[in-house]
C-alpha cells in the first residue's frame, strides 16, 4: 500500500464465550433457531388459551370419585318387605364385577373397541370429526370416547359444538389419569341413557326385557348396546328393522373382535328382537294413602331432587323402613271400601270418573288421566263409541269389551233415567267383567271417609285408608280431613272430670241442662240424642256406655270447660285450645282421624306422650341411618334366643300428658261401650275392647274409634262437602260394623291381653245402677250382671267406707252364708286371669 494512503478495513476482536451463553450467541441468529422459537411461542400462547377458555373452568376430576348416580328411593313395611319406590326414572346401580362379561364386550364394540389402549381420546377420529363438520357445515357428532361419554354424560353436558368436544377431550384426559378402566365402564354402565326412563344398563334390562342382566341371551345384550347412539332411533315398536339391522352390525364386530365365534354370531342375528311391550312399572298397591303420606313427609325433610340435598326422595337412593302392615292394610283398606259401597247401594250411578277428548288414540287420551280403580275385578275403561244397545269401552292396556244397555241400567243418581243414555264418548267409567267378553257399570260411591290403625305401645301408623280408592281421590281423609269427631270425643271430657276428682262410679243428672248465654244468644238447653229428656241419676259409667249428651254437659260444666279443652289440646286432639263453650264437649271442633286414634292410644298407653309415626327410620344409599338424627337400635331385641338377663327394651322417654290412673279407668269405662253400650256389635269378638262410638249434628259423620291394647283403629264416613247421611245413620250401625270387618282377621291369632292398670288403681265390686259397694255378690260374664268391677284411685276407694254397723251385719251375713274362707278379691282376680 503506497504511503499516505488511508485503509478502510476495520478490524473486531470479540473474546470467546463459553457455556449456554456462548451457545445462545452463536446459534440465535440462525434462521432454524428463528423458526423454533416462534413455533415454541405460538404452542405456548395455544396451550394458554386451552386454559384460559376450557381447561381452566372444567371441574375437577374428584368429583367422579365421589359420584353417586340419581336412585330411587325404597319403601319397605315394617318387615323389611319392599312396597313402593318413589321414582321418576328406573335405576338400580351395579359394581363392574356384576354386569356380564359378554354385556361388556357388546358396548365395547359397539361403542369404543380401543377402550383399553387409548389414554381417553382417540385422536384420529377427533380429527375426521372436525374436518367432516367443517366440510358440512354440521356441528360434530360421534367419535367419543367411552371415557368421553362419561365426561359428557356426567360433567360436561349435551351441548352441541366445538368447544363441547374439546372440553370432552381433555377432562377424558384426566379422567385415565384418575380411574381405572374398570371405574370408568362402571360409571358408564350405571349411568348411560337407554330410553324408556331407564338410567343404567340393570335398568333398561327390565324396561325392554324384563329380565335381570345375568339372564339376557346374546342378541338381546347386543341390542342393549345399540341405545346409546339414540333409544328412539331404535324402537322395537316403531322401528324394529332398523334395530336389527344395527344390533347385527354389533354382532358382526363382536365376531371380528374376536369375542365371539362366527356361529354365536349368525344363530345370535337369526334371533328376533325379543323385547316385551313399553309399560310402566308396577307398584304395589297396598298402602296408596300410606305411602303417600310417607312421600309428603320425606319430601319436607329431604326435597325431591338433588338440588334440595344428598338425600333427596326421587334421586337419593333412600331406604325407608315403615311401620305399614301390609295385612292390616288390605283388611282396613277392604272394610272401609265395603262400608262405602253398603251405604251407597241402591243409590244409582254417581257419574262418570272423568272424561277425556278421544282424539287419535283412545287409548293415549286414557293413559293420560291417569285414571285407574283398584278395587276386586273393577277396571277404568273409556267409552269409545256406541252401537245400538251397547258401548264400546277400552282399557288402557289396549284391549276392548263391550258394555250392553242390560249392564248400565242403574238410575242417574239425582236426576233419573238409565245411566246408558247419559253416557258419552271419552265418559271413564268404573266397570266389572259380566262374561262372555262383556262389561258390567259400577259405580264409585260419593261418601268418603278415613281409617287409621295405631300401636298404642308406641305410636307407630300399622294401615291408614284416606278414601276409596287413592288413584282417583288423593286427599287424605285420615290425615288432612278436618271433621267434628261427636261423640268419639266424650271419653277425653270424662277423663278430664276424673283428673278433677271424679270417679266412674260418682252420680250425674241425666235431665234437662240449659245456659245462658248472653242477651243476644239467649239461653241454649242440650238434649240427648232422639230428643230423650233424661233418666235421672245415674252413674258417669252408664253415661258414657249410653253416651248420654245431658250427662256429658253435666260433667263438663262441673269439671270446668277450661280444664275440658286443656285436657284436649294436651292429648293432642287439636294444636290449638278450642274456646271453653259447652258444645266443645259434645264434639263441636274439628279435628282428624288420626288425632283421635292417637288420643284414644295415648289413654292405653297410660296417659304417656304418643307421637304418630309412619316411618321408623330412614338409611342412605351406604346403609348409615340418616333419620330420625338420634337414632339408636334396640341392642338384643331381636336375638333369636333369650339368654337370660334382662330382657332388652327400647328406651321409652315419654312425657305424661294425663294421670296414669285417670286414663286407665277412662279406658275401663270405655270397654263397658261394648259390653253394654252403643258398640254391642263388638262384644262377641271374645277379647277386651274398648272404644267409642260418635254421631254429629245432622247427621253429617258417624265415626268408631277404639281397639285392644294390641291395636286402636279408628274410622269416620262422611261427604267431603258435609251433609245429611239420613236419620237413621248412627255410628254404632255403620261405623261400628266396618271396624268389626276389619277386626276379625285383623285379630285372628292374636293374642288376648287384658288392659293393664297402673300402680296404685284399686279394683272394686259396685252395683253398676246405683254405684254402690257391693259385699256380698260377684261380677259374672253376663255383661248385663248388676255387679261389675270398677277402677278406683287410692283416695276415692270404696273399699272402706262403710258404716261400723254396715260392716257388722255385712260379715255375719257372709259367714252364715260362706262357712269356708270368704275369697278376697285379690285371690278371685288371680283366679280368673285379670279383669276383662
Amino acid at each position: 500500500m503506497p504511503e499516505g494512503t488511508i485503509s478502510s478495513v476495520r478490524m473486531r476482536l470479540k473474546r470467546e464465550i463459553g457455556g449456554l451463553r456462548g451457545w445462545y450467541a452463536r446459534v440465535h441468529d440462525r434462521w432454524w433457531f428463528r423458526i423454533l422459537a416462534i413455533l415454541a411461542l405460538l404452542s405456548g400462547i395455544f396451550f394458554f388459551l386451552i386454559w384460559l377458555l376450557i381447561a381452566r373452568n372444567l371441574p375437577s376430576v374428584d368429583t367422579l370419585r365421589s359420584y353417586e348416580p340419581p336412585l330411587p328411593t325404597s319403601v319397605r313395611a315394617y318387615d323389611g318387605k319392599p312396597i313402593h319406590s318413589y321414582a321418576r326414572e328406573r335405576r338400580v346401580q351395579l359394581s363392574f364385577a356384576e354386569y356380564p362379561k359378554q354385556l361388556v364386550e357388546a358396548y365395547l364394540s359397539a361403542e369404543d373397541k380401543t377402550f383399553f389402549s387409548h389414554h381417553g381420546v382417540d385422536f384420529p377420529g377427533l380429527v375426521r370429526a372436525a374436518a367432516q363438520g367443517l366440510l358440512t357445515g354440521s356441528t360434530p357428532r360421534g367419535t367419543s370416547t367411552i371415557t368421553q361419554q362419561v365426561a359428557k354424560n356426567l360433567v360436561v353436558g349435551n351441548e352441541q359444538s366445538y368447544l363441547r368436544k374439546a372440553k370432552e377431550a381433555v377432562l377424558a384426559w384426566r379422567i385415565e389419569d384418575t380411574l381405572t378402566k374398570e371405574q370408568i365402564l362402571e360409571l358408564y354402565l350405571n349411568s348411560i341413557e337407554l330410553g324408556r326412563n331407564a338410567g343404567g344398563v340393570a335398568a333398561a334390562s327390565q324396561a325392554y326385557f324384563g329380565r335381570e342382566l345375568k339372564d339376557l341371551t346374546l342378541p338381546q345384550m347386543a341390542y342393549l348396546a345399540i341405545l346409546p347412539k339414540g333409544p328412539a332411533n331404535y324402537d322395537p315398536d316403531r322401528k324394529a328393522d332398523r334395530a336389527i339391522e344395527r344390533r347385527n352390525w354389533v354382532l358382526g364386530q363382536m365376531a371380528s373382535n374376536g369375542f365371539i365365534t362366527n356361529a354365536e354370531r349368525d344363530a345370535a342375528r337369526a334371533a328376533p328382537l325379543g323385547t316385551i311391550p313399553r309399560q310402566t312399572p308396577k307398584e304395589e298397591r297396598v298402602g296408596g294413602y300410606f305411602v303417600e303420606e310417607v312421600r309428603r313427609q320425606l319430601i319436607d325433610k329431604f326435597g325431591e331432587t338433588n338440588e334440595s340435598g344428598p338425600y333427596s326422595v326421587y334421586s337419593g337412593g333412600l331406604w325407608v323402613r315403615t311401620s305399614l302392615d301390609p295385612q292390616l292394610q288390605l283388611y282396613a283398606q277392604k272394610a272401609l271400601r265395603d262400608g262405602l259401597l253398603r251405604y251407597e247401594r241402591g243409590r244409582g250411578w254417581s257419574g262418570p270418573l272423568g272424561h277425556a277428548e278421544i282424539g287419535r288414540s283412545w287409548q293415549q287420551s286414557l293413559l293420560n288421566t291417569n285414571i285407574g280403580v283398584d278395587y276386586e275385578d273393577w277396571r277404568a275403561g273409556i267409552l269409545i263409541a256406541r252401537s245400538g244397545d251397547s258401548w264400546q269401552i277400552g282399557f288402557d292396556d289396549g284391549t276392548t269389551g263391550s258394555l250392553p244397555q242390560s249392564g248400565a241400567s242403574m238410575p242417574v243418581r239425582g236426576q233419573g233415567g238409565q245411566a246408558f243414555n247419559a253416557f258419552k264418548a271419552g265418559d271413564i267409567v268404573a266397570v266389572a267383567p259380566a262374561g262372555g267378553g262383556n262389561w258390567s257399570l259400577r259405580s264409585v260411591p260419593r261418601i268418603s271417609g278415613g281409617f287409621v290403625v295405631e300401636d298404642p305401645r308406641t305410636g307407630r301408623i300399622l294401615a291408614m285408608q284416606g278414601g276409596f280408592d287413592q288413584r282417583l281421590q288423593s286427599f287424605n281423609r285420615a290425615t288432612q280431613a278436618q271433621r267434628q269427631p261427636g261423640s268419639t270425643i266424650k271419653p277425653i271430657v270424662y277423663a278430664a272430670a276424673l283428673e278433677q276428682g271424679m270417679t266412674p262410679a260418682s252420680i250425674v243428672v241425666d235431665g234437662p241442662f240449659c245456659v245462658w248465654q248472653g242477651a243476644n244468644l239467649g239461653q241454649k238447653c242440650f238434649r240427648n240424642f232422639g230428643g230423650s229428656a233424661g233418666a235421672g241419676p245415674r252413674t258417669m259409667r252408664w253415661g258414657l256406655e249410653q253416651s248420654r249428651n245431658l250427662m256429658t254437659v253435666q260433667i263438663a260444666n262441673t269439671t270446668g270447660m277450661d280444664h275440658v279443652v286443656d285436657l284436649m289440646q294436651r292429648i293432642g286432639i287439636s294444636k290449638q285450645k278450642f274456646p271453653p263453650y259447652l258444645s266443645y264437649a259434645l264434639g263441636a271442633g274439628e279435628t282428624t282421624v288420626m288425632r283421635m286414634v292417637n288420643a284414644y292410644s295415648i289413654l292405653v298407653n297410660h296417659g304417656r306422650a304418643l307421637n304418630p309415626t309412619l316411618i321408623d327410620f330412614v338409611q342412605n344409599r351406604r346403609g348409615e341411618v340418616v333419620w330420625p338424627e338420634n337414632w339408636r337400635p334396640c341392642e338384643g331385641c331381636n336375638a333369636p334366643d333369650y339368654k337370660g338377663g334382662p330382657m332388652p327394651r327400647p328406651v321409652t322417654r315419654a312425657r305424661q300428658v294425663i294421670d296414669a290412673m285417670s286414663a286407665y279407668q277412662m279406658v275401663h269405662i270405655a270397654e263397658g261401650v261394648i259390653q253394654r253400650g252403643t258398640a254391642t256389635t263388638l262384644r262377641d269378638l271374645g277379647r277386651p275392647i274398648m272404644g267409642k262410638t260418635g254421631t254429629t249434628t245432622g247427621p253429617t259423620d258417624v265415626w268408631f274409634v277404639g281397639g285392644t291394647p294390641q291395636m286402636i283403629g279408628g274410622l269416620y264416613l262422611g261427604f267431603d262437602t258435609p251433609s245429611n247421611l239420613g236419620g237413621y245413620a248412627q255410628g254404632g250401625s255403620i261405623a261400628a260394623p266396618i271396624f268389626k270387618e276389619f277386626a276379625k282377621p285383623a285379630f285372628e291369632g292374636m293374642p288376648v291381653v287384658p288392659f293393664t292398670a297402673p300402680p296404685g288403681i284399686r279394683m272394686a265390686r259396685i252395683d253398676r245402677a246405683s254405684g254402690k259397694r257391693v259385699f256380698g255378690g260377684w261380677p259374672s260374664n253376663d255383661p248385663l250382671s248388676a255387679v261389675i268391677w270398677e277402677a278406683f284411685k287410692p283416695e276415692s276407694d270404696q273399699r272402706d267406707r262403710r258404716r261400723p254397723e254396715e260392716t257388722t251385719e255385712t260379715k255375719a251375713v257372709e259367714k252364715k252364708a260362706e262357712p269356708k274362707k270368704q275369697e278376697s278379691d285379690s285371690d278371685f282376680l288371680q283366679r280368673e286371669g285379670g279383669i276383662y
